[in-house]
């Protein structure tokens, strides 16, 4: 079924001229070669348009549309197509302009894009004319012909539906007719270099024409469309010739002359850019390029930015050569072409025998890879008797770990930048996380001078990634004393410290009023750890020493390990203000037994907490505690626990001397809340 789609595609909308074509101004009936219809070299010249020329064509040419099917508005969801014998790959994107999918086919199966528009037209009438302002959906299935035989009447193979799938399935069909290598040679019937029989019309009975067929070109429209023009229909290239005429290559070759000259004239040279890539240092490309006026091998310049090199295009190309004869197979290039590192625009010329007779076969983007290792220090520091470096490195020639030396006032120590980077395997995926590297070195107090370098591999040099001077230190201790906060009863002191000869906690000295109180600064502190790298973030302090109302004199010791002297933080005076309970006796009644009393009271120093409170009858003093409930005064003081107190105090009868007093905790001044004359019944 294939092999009968291949031979009979598009005929049925080759048969007619077509109301929506241009008449032939240009050339007549008998210019036309049934055996050069159009040169190799026109039909292959991939780079005959760019992307910006075709869509500037198809807007001038279909011009204002009437829906949204004409090729130049139109934009379509394209698939990944892998390589093959017959084109490159095309890489899908969505929503892309006609435009430069017909220029990403040429490029993808080497045909030009001239070939591609007059085959669009010649099938469909989607270029110009009153149809292609706003073609249906059914032309667009149909786009090339392509999978459309006259056996079918009419109908195309749905699986070659749409204008992404015409255009690339018929441009790789045009490659496979010439029997590329990796394929059958199933395609003879039109085999160039011979007198071949050619239909006048699907009918058979209209007869034949020996046509001996001079190159690959003509024989893949042949192959396409199996007609030739009988005289009828050359005698009136602007209609109809008679019932056994055909019009499929006839028309294509008018349209082409009418609208980029004669196919089969002379050309700048043409040629393909079949791989172009960044490199570590470098640039690599290579494809082929001719020139039509000679077989001899031509110049191509690749440009790296406005950096210029010339390469040869000598190379052997059998399969140039089978599809161009005439030019024969000295046309391969291939190199690699040194670049600074970063993202350049490389274009590729095909340079030509003739002065000036240049052509472009392309222009890409390209990312080049430094030679050199690339790495980051992420930490150089010092620390008790040693210097601490960490970092990642890797070389772009390899994706293995690869050395890494670090020199200390000359003293070269050697890693191996294997360790775990998660990081650098997300940011280099193709390389992998095992580029990281770190270690302690020992070193004397003082100021040392260190280098960090990532060794090169393959091409490159070297790289110091890091040079600077550390001071490895020693002495006194170091820290600060971020607050002292003052209560009515208590000071508290925070802060942080350690002694440059040790990693480990230190000892921290409190004195208050000339009393020492010995902690150990051992805290974490995620702040000191980020500072002092080398010494973690054990080195933070904190503590409470509990004082009486009045002023009171702190002083804070950082005390020495190994070389150095205790040093004193902070020396300052604080005073500290003792508030008196709140309370209310509600009631001092006399009962039989003694004295009732009831109320409440709490210390505005520790609001949670029970403070006593004292009766007295006749000077007797009996000690009651405000530890019941008062959910009332809790309220209204904004205060929790149980400040309550009610009791009967024994007494005897007759008239007695009462007095009730709340207690400071803290020893500072007890009001009294009720004294008088109570009677005892």
């Amino acid at each position: 079924m294939a092999a009968a789609i291949a031979v009979a595609a598009g005929l049925m909308t080759g048969l007619a001229w077509g109301s929506s074509s241009p008449p032939a101004q240009a050339v007549s009936g008998a210019d036309f070669d049934p055996g050069n219809i159009i040169s190799d070299q026109t039909f292959f010249n991939a780079s005959a348009m760019s992307e910006a020329q075709i869509q500037a064509f198809l807007t001038s040419r279909i011009g204002s549309c009437t829906n949204a099917n004409c090729l130049s508005a139109k934009r379509l969801d394209t698939s990944s197509r892998g390589a093959d014998a017959m084109c490159g790959a095309y890489q899908g994107a969505s929503q892309e302009p006609v435009s430069r999918i017909i220029a990403k086919v040429a490029q993808a199966c080497g045909i030009n894009p001239q070939v591609l528009l007059v085959t669009l037209q010649k099938e469909q009438s989607l270029v110009t004319g009153s149809i292609a302002k706003g073609p249906s959906d059914a032309r667009l299935e149909r786009a090339m012909g392509y999978a459309c035989p006259d056996s079918a009447n009419g109908g195309c193979d749905p699986s070659f539906a749409g204008v992404y799938n015409q255009l690339y399935k018929a441009s790789w069909q045009f490659k496979r007719y010439a029997n590329p290598a990796g394929t059958s040679n199933y395609f003879t019937q039109y085999a160039p270099g011979g007198n071949r029989n050619v239909l006048y019309n699907p009918n058979a009975a209209c007869g034949s024409k020996s046509v001996f067929i001079k190159n690959q070109a003509t024989a893949n429209l042949y192959y396409y469309t199996p007609y030739t023009p009988n005289a009828a229909a050359l005698a009136n290239l602007n209609g109809s010739g008679d019932a056994c005429s055909a019009y499929g290559n006839r028309n294509f070759w008018v349209y082409f002359n009418d609208w980029f000259g004669s196919p089969t004239g002379p050309t700048k040279p043409f040629g393909s850019i079949e791989s172009l890539s960044g490199g570590v240092g470098k640039v690599t490309v290579s494809g082929w390029a001719a020139d039509p006026s000679t077989s001899a091998s031509i110049a191509v310049h690749v440009y790296v930015g406005a950096q210029g090199t010339a390469i040869r295009a000598d190379g052997s190309r059998p399969d140039v050569g089978a599809v161009y004869p005439a030019l024969g197979s000295a046309h391969g290039y291939s190199a690699s072409v040194a670049a600074s590192p970063g993202t350049w625009d490389v274009c590729v010329y095909a340079i030509g025998v003739a002065s000036g007779n240049t052509s472009s076969l392309g222009c890409r983007s390209v990312t080049v890879l430094p030679p050199n290792p690339v790495g980051v220090v992420d930490t150089l520091a010092a620390g008790p008797g040693q210097i601490v470096v960490s970092g990642w490195a890797l070389d772009y020639d390899t994706t293995a770990s690869i050395p890494v030396h670090v020199y200390v006032d000359g003293k070269g120590t050697a890693l191996v930048a294997n360790e775990n980077r998660p990081d650098i395997g997300r940011n280099f995926p193709a390389y992998g996380a095992a580029h990281g590297f770190s270690t302690t070195l020992a070193a004397t107090p003082g100021a040392h001078d260190v280098c960090i370098y990532a060794l090169n591999v393959g091409a490159g040099s070297t790289t110091t990634m890091r040079c600077s001077s550390v001071s490895v230190p020693s002495g006194s201790p170091i820290g600060v004393v971020d607050a002292v906060t003052a209560s009515s009863d208590s000071v508290t002191v925070r802060g942080w410290a350690l002694d440059p000869d040790t990693a480990a906690s230190i000892p921290v000295h409190v004195y208050v009023d000339g009393v020492g109180r010995a902690i150990t600064a051992d805290a974490p502190r995620s702040d000191i750890a980020r500072s002092f790298p080398a010494y973690g973030a054990a080195h933070g302090f904190s503590t409470t020493v509990p004082v009486r109302s009045g002023s009171h004199e702190i002083c804070v010791y950082a005390i020495n390990q190994g070389a150095g002297a205790t040093v004193l933080m902070r020396c300052q005076t604080f005073v500290t203000t003792n508030a008196p309970p709140t309370a209310s006796n509600e009631s001092v009644v006399g009962v039989a037994g003694g004295v009732s009393v009831k109320g409440w009271a709490f210390d505005p120093d520790a609001t949670a907490a029970s403070i006593p409170v004292h009766v007295y009858v006749d000077g007797k003093g009996t000690a009651l505690s405000a530890d019941q409930p008062r959910p009332d005064v809790n309220r209204v003081f904004g205060v929790t626990g149980s400040h309550g107190y009610q009791a009967v105090v024994p007494a005897a009868s007759g008239p007695r001397q009462v007095c009730v007093y709340a207690l400071d905790t803290a020893g500072g001044t007890n009001p009294q809340l009720f004294c008088g004359q109570v009677i005892v019944p």
